[in-house]
């Protein structure tokens, strides 16, 4: 897999070009899904795609609705990462789940598979300050416990943004 995931790699920051904090995005939430990957079991090789792909149809979003929203990613992204993963030859099954993954990545809910939860506590992990009030402790305790989809990901959570504070 790890060639696989070098290719993947270099596939989505060709297609980001010079979008360097999309890079960044999603290499943050691929060393998040690593994490997760060894305390919960879900697939290596379709969880490391949709950690590097779940973004994917972002760029296209803006072009064609000049907008970032979830919703709109959803939509856009599988075709996007289909044709990454197809060119690198993953199996039928595996773009279906990568892709599946992709078009709900902002709807919990849509979708109860262990795969899709280390994506989504991993893409949480990365997003939490910029869309929750971190500073108040108790509401910040609260999310952690209603918004994250797995134990591992709700101790990551806690020690990343509770353990330095006080009680």
């Amino acid at each position: 897999m790890a060639d696989l995931t070098i290719a993947i790699l270099n596939r989505m920051k060709k297609y980001f070009g010079a979008d360097a904090r999309r890079i960044r995005h999603a290499q943050n939430v691929l060393g998040y899904a690593r994490e997760l990957l060894k305390k919960e079991k879900g697939d290596r090789n379709i969880v490391i795609a949709a950690a590097i792909l779940h973004d994917i149809g972002i760029k296209e979003c803006e072009r064609k609705y000049h907008s970032t929203n979830g919703r709109l990613q959803e939509k856009e992204g599988p075709a996007i990462a289909r044709k990454i993963l197809k060119d690198l030859k993953f199996g039928q099954d595996t773009i279906r789940e990568i892709c599946r993954i992709i078009a709900s990545h902002h709807s919990p809910g849509e979708i109860d598979t262990m795969n899709f939860k280390i994506l989504w506590d991993s893409d949480c992990l990365v997003n939490l300050k910029d869309e929750y009030d971190i500073k108040d402790r108790k509401k910040l305790e609260d999310v952690i416990e209603k918004v994250f989809l797995t134990q591992t990901g709700r101790i990551k959570a806690r020690d990343i943004y509770l353990k330095n504070e006080k009680s």
